[in-house]
């Protein structure tokens, strides 16, 4: 999902974030040029990088070296982005320095850490590991020394942010094409499954809602003479024939550091915007405004940022106001008559989304087949232990069969001992016979005592 304007859309080139600039806002009321004060650098926005806290944390460091800060007002974009500037880290204060390689401790143990989770997540759903794009994760810094922060780390800090925020725009737009090329998808789909009628009256609600979008006041074009003076009549309350380009700069330079930064030109545009997408509207996407807001920045930096530093100054905004295409009568082109993706290229990406589903599917069919050898084993581990159950009743029950036919036994020369008993007294046997069968009766109870103790075991 394309980012909500609360994130700085692509934020400032590094090192733009740390210009002190001599100049502050002015009032509505009050047009005329107030005497110069130093300010403080504007607060670095979220850019959206990966290692937007670590860049940040670093600028805030660097900006309290004397040095340092001196170096940086006087040095110009093409120095910076050279490395020249970087070289100067080697006469920063000490003290800040220790913070630096701190700073870079901190940031190679979270990059291990992910790291290490994004290739146990691959390893996981059985994908090949791609270590070079995992490795692209540290060129922000120089990997090969974790403990220390050198002129090489700085280096390589200002040229991939620099590099990163020139494609932040790019990656937004590709992210904004497969979202409108995934609704598109998704209306087609519930379309296949509608009826003759169902699906003509979804149609012709379709194309009602596309013509009652396309319907709106003239969308000037960002960045000329009647957008501008728009915005100062609708948002500054002032008359268009008094409008004042230099005026105008400086109450829309909300941060007073005398630049336009990127979510500050994106404000101006909101006026054009409101007179094409609505959130109450049912056929207006506000991801489709967002898109806009940002195509339209995109344009006005391409006419007025003459040095490419993502940063309008009061000198290109004046200068661009002096250009014939300020003058631009031409109503803005929006996106319902710009499509952003083309029918082949929709044909591309409904058969990726094919393949995709094919691949889940074939993964799922591969899992089900995994889950029933294991329920097979499973009912075949099951067999195996009630058949040692049975086994182990078996054993058991002729256990106790033998403990009752050794009872019957017992009972038996148990009666005969008192049947010899008898007839020893009625015929007066040898007491010899006697004992005899007396000492048999007796190893006869032994053998059932040893018997019991074993089943009892």
């Amino acid at each position: 999902m394309v980012r909500g304007k609360a994130m700085a859309h692509c934020g400032l080139v590094l090192l733009s974030l740390w210009l002190c600039v001599q100049s502050v806002p002015i009032g509505v009321d009050n047009t005329k040029d107030k005497p110069q004060e130093e300010l403080e650098p504007p607060q670095s926005a979220d850019t959206g990088l990966h290692y937007d806290r670590y860049l940040r944390e670093v600028i805030e460091f660097l900006e309290k070296d004397p040095h340092f800060k001196e170096k940086l007002k006087n040095a110009n974009m093409d120095d910076i982005k050279q490395g020249k500037l970087a070289k100067e880290l080697d006469f920063v204060h000490h003290n800040f320095r220790t913070k630096l390689d701190e700073l870079k401790r901190e940031e190679m143990s979270r990059l291990r850490m992910l790291i290490r989770a994004k290739h146990d997540i691959q390893e996981g759903n059985g994908r090949t590991v791609d270590h070079q794009a995992l490795l692209k994760q540290f060129e922000h810094l120089n990997h090969g020394n974790p403990d220390t922060f050198e002129v090489e780390d700085l280096d390589r800090l200002i040229k991939s942010a620099t590099n990163d925020l020139e494609n932040y725009d790019k990656g937004r737009h590709d992210e904004f094409k497969r979202y409108e090329m995934m609704k598109e998808h998704e209306r087609r789909e519930r379309l296949k499954n509608m009826n003759e009628e169902d699906r003509k009256r979804e149609e012709l609600q379709y194309e009602e809602l596309r013509k009652k979008h396309a319907k709106h006041p003239k969308v000037n074009h960002p960045g000329s003479e009647d957008q501008l003076k728009e915005v100062w009549k609708e948002a500054d309350g002032l008359d268009p024939e008094d409008f004042d380009p230099k005026t105008f700069f400086k109450m829309h330079d909300s941060n007073g550091d005398g630049f336009f930064d990127e979510n500050e030109l994106e404000a101006l545009f909101t006026k054009e915007l409101e007179k094409v997408y609505n959130p109450d509207n049912e056929e207006d996407d506000m991801v489709e405004m967002e898109e806009e807001r940002l195509r339209m920045r995109e344009h006005v930096m391409n006419e007025v940022d003459t040095n490419k530093d993502r940063l309008v100054s009061m000198s290109e905004f004046l200068a661009a106001t002096k250009k014939e295409d300020f003058l631009q009568k031409d109503e803005w082109e929006t996106l319902d008559q710009n499509p952003v993706y083309t029918e082949e290229e929709m044909r591309e990406y409904e058969q990726h989304l094919a393949n995709e589903a094919n691949d889940i599917n074939m993964k799922s069919a591969e899992l089900q087949k995994q889950r029933e050898q294991l329920e097979r084993q499973q009912e075949e581990l099951n067999a195996q232990k009630l058949e040692l159950q049975q086994v182990d009743s078996k054993k058991q029950q002729q256990l106790f069969a033998g403990e009752i036919q050794s009872g019957i036994q017992i009972s038996s020369l148990s009666k005969s001992l008192h049947m010899y008993l008898k007839i020893g007294l009625c015929y007066q046997l040898s007491f010899s016979s006697i004992a005899y069968s007396s000492f048999k009766l007796q190893k006869m109870l032994e053998a059932t005592n040893l018997i019991m103790q074993f089943r009892m075991s």
